[in-house]
């Protein structure tokens, strides 16, 4: 691995404050592109036969529990602001019982005195927790060595590895070497002794995509959909000049729906966890994820600002929420726990009227 570079972190940590301000004061949505999932509807059951105070919603990944099938998708680090975003992320998890994803901690790799700022272990000691690195960076010298380095920063249950080809194709500072990649990804499925996520961040994964990762060895895929935010459009925000404004501007719209994604990857990968995430705003759209397909369903920008507005209760609270909206559309659609809802069909909206 290269040496460290001191301007190199620094970039790093004023990268993160913009995505972070970016993220809470400006539109980075879609403009017309959405997750999807408006385009299905359950049959409603009026006589469902369970009584609503029974409908579990628990459920497990990585042989740990699990009250919601909620996870806090990976957001941040690398700052002061970050680490207190985290710590507040991370206390409600533990509170709901509901799993988490930590920002990318190259950060850290790069300079270990941002270590503090993904630490949450000792206010979240129990929940599912992933560490985070750029998959891409496995062709800019980070090895198993870093990937083990990131797991044990955070005493993590696995590692996620993320997919952001878009994200650094616009940025001017972004590492845009994505080939062979591949091959280097399933060297540390096979040799990191815990599991390996595959993670979108926004723009979906397709139905070869997810065929190459299973074969490539990886534990679980998180589809990360289009639909919810925009890095494209975050990295608008921050372009440096117009130029590269107008050209991170111009893939507004690109990706693959939560939805479409999301069958794609079950298809492709049947016998793996699969996390839906992008464009998730309330727990009808988390039901209609578990009835299509996924094992969890993460949530990123809403938490994110619970937690500014609302600290720990906030998150709580929007977890609550959410919780309370899955177990309605449960007794309403006739599944008693999520292997029913696994097996409850989604109808799809016809565009004939």
């Amino acid at each position: 691995m290269s040496p460290t570079n001191p301007d190199s972190e620094n970039n790093h940590e004023q990268r993160k404050s913009d995505h972070i301000r970016i993220n809470l004061e400006e539109n980075v949505n879609f403009n017309q592109l959405s997750a999807g999932l408006e385009n299905y509807f359950f049959m409603h059951q009026a006589v469902p036969e369970l009584d609503l105070d029974q409908v579990d919603t628990t459920a497990e990944i990585f042989q740990k529990p699990l009250r919601t099938p909620l996870l806090i998708s990976s957001m941040t680090g690398g700052t002061a602001e970050a680490r207190a975003i985290n710590r507040t992320l991370a206390a409600a998890a533990q509170e709901v019982g509901m799993a988490m994803g930590l920002g990318s901690q190259r950060a850290a790799i790069e300079n270990d005195a941002l270590a503090d700022t993904y630490w949450v272990r000792d206010v979240a000691p129990s929940i599912p927790l992933f560490a985070n690195l750029g998959a891409v960076q496995l062709n800019y010298g980070y090895g198993l060595a870093e990937c083990q380095r990131a797991v044990d920063m955070v005493k993590a249950d696995a590692l996620i590895l993320h997919f952001n080809v878009l994200q650094e194709a616009v940025q001017p500072e972004g590492d845009g070497n994505f080939s062979g990649l591949l091959k280097k990804v399933a060297q540390i499925c096979r040799r990191l002794p815990v599991p390996v996520i595959a993670k979108e961040v926004g723009w979906g994964f397709s139905l070869e995509a997810a065929r190459q990762l299973r074969e490539a060895g990886v534990a679980a895929i998180d589809v990360a959909g289009a639909g919810g935010t925009s890095w494209s459009q975050v990295e608008m925000h921050r372009a440096p000049s117009a130029r590269h404004a107008r050209v991170a501007g111009a893939f507004v719209d690109w990706g693959i729906p939560t939805a479409v994604s999301l069958q794609y990857c079950r298809q492709a990968a049947p016998g793996l966890p699969i996390f839906a995430s992008g464009g998730i705003h309330n727990g009808i759209e988390v039901a209609k994820c578990l009835a299509l397909g996924a094992n969890l369903v993460g949530i990123a920008g809403d938490f994110l600002r619970a937690a500014d507005a609302g600290g720990i209760p906030g998150v709580i609270e929007l977890a609550a929420a959410v919780t309370d909206e899955l177990r309605v559309a449960m007794i309403c659609s006739g599944a008693g726990n999520l292997s029913a809802l696994a097996e409850t069909p989604l109808y799809k909206m016809s565009n004939e009227q």
